[in-house]
């Protein structure tokens, strides 16, 4: 489809496939989202993630032939171990490399993701909450220049305006849309994740998410997400236990809302079921200020 240069200069989402995925297979796992109301209002930009690894064993059936395959996060205690600065490091820089190359011009405002894809975008969200509260607001973008232009335009405070990522450089990230996101958030500062200074109730991006034990009690404290969130649920996925400490104990109290939908660890795919999700991404847009109302 031939792209304008208004499409071109929506406000961007980065969206992160879930294990043993890619890219295109994700934008085709999202392709009744993408004829939505709310493709009018934002650019999707996909991205691979950084280890190669098999097609996870629900893909590989429709879409075994579109590999290589990727991960973002160890899933399989097979997976190897590698240094936790190395793995954070690796994850920022697939992320920077698509919006480097993305044509886009608008600003990078949310981040989309499906499972561990999901984890991903919520450890972005808790990163860029970090940030900001550090007062690295507005900062250049480091020796390595900025991942594309990304500009102020978000409602003030805590959850928004722009911050400076390492790696990433200048982004706004000020909402995220975590389908079937297990809880916790993971360090993805390379440099805090190498000298191993994990606060209390967030991940190792080494770690496996089926060992960790350190959950909170509350949703306040270090641990919260600040950023807008739309949690994703599928009635039928037996990891939603860990999708509702996500929603229910990392998120700030009165910065989120859920899509509950009847099925498994999928994307929801009925028009009804992406209607909804639609309708909280266009409304997290507009309570950032991305969105006039």
């Amino acid at each position: 489809m031939t792209k304008t240069i208004k499409d071109l200069a929506l406000p961007r989402i980065l969206c992160l496939h879930g294990g043993g995925v890619n890219a295109h297979i994700f934008r085709l796992q999202c392709r009744t989202l993408l004829t939505s109301p709310a493709a009018a209002h934002f650019r999707f930009v996909f991205v691979d993630g950084p280890e190669p690894c098999e097609a996870h064993p629900a893909v590989q059936a429709v879409y075994g032939d579109f590999g290589p395959f990727y991960r973002w996060l160890r899933f399989e205690p097979e997976h190897p171990l590698t240094d936790a600065g190395d793995a954070a490091y690796a994850i920022l820089a697939c992320c920077r490399a698509a919006m480097t190359a993305d044509p886009g011009t608008g600003k990078w405002v949310g981040v989309l993701g499906f499972s561990q894809g999901a984890k991903v975008a919520a450890s972005l969200l808790w990163l860029a909450g970090r940030e900001r509260e550090r007062g690295r607001l507005g900062r250049q973008a480091d020796q390595e220049g900025e991942a594309g232009k990304t500009g102020g335009g978000g409602k003030e405070g805590e959850e928004a305006g722009d911050v400076s990522l390492p790696v990433l450089g200048t982004v706004n990230f000020c909402f995220g849309v975590l389908l079937a996101g297990s809880a916790p958030p993971a360090v993805l500062d390379p440099e805090e994740a190498a000298a191993g200074n994990f606060p209390r109730h967030i991940d190792d991006p080494e770690g496996l998410t089926a060992e960790f034990k350190d959950w909170p009690e509350r949703n306040e404290g270090e641990h919260v997400i600040r950023g807008r969130t739309l949690h994703v649920h599928g009635l039928k996925d037996p990891g939603t236990w860990r999708h509702r400490i996500m929603l229910e104990k990392y998120c700030k109290e009165g910065t989120t809302k859920v899509v509950e939908w009847d099925g498994g660890h999928r994307l929801p795919f009925k028009s009804a079921d992406v209607g909804l999700v639609a309708d909280g991404i266009l409304e997290m847009g507009r309570d950032t200020g991305v969105l006039e109302r």
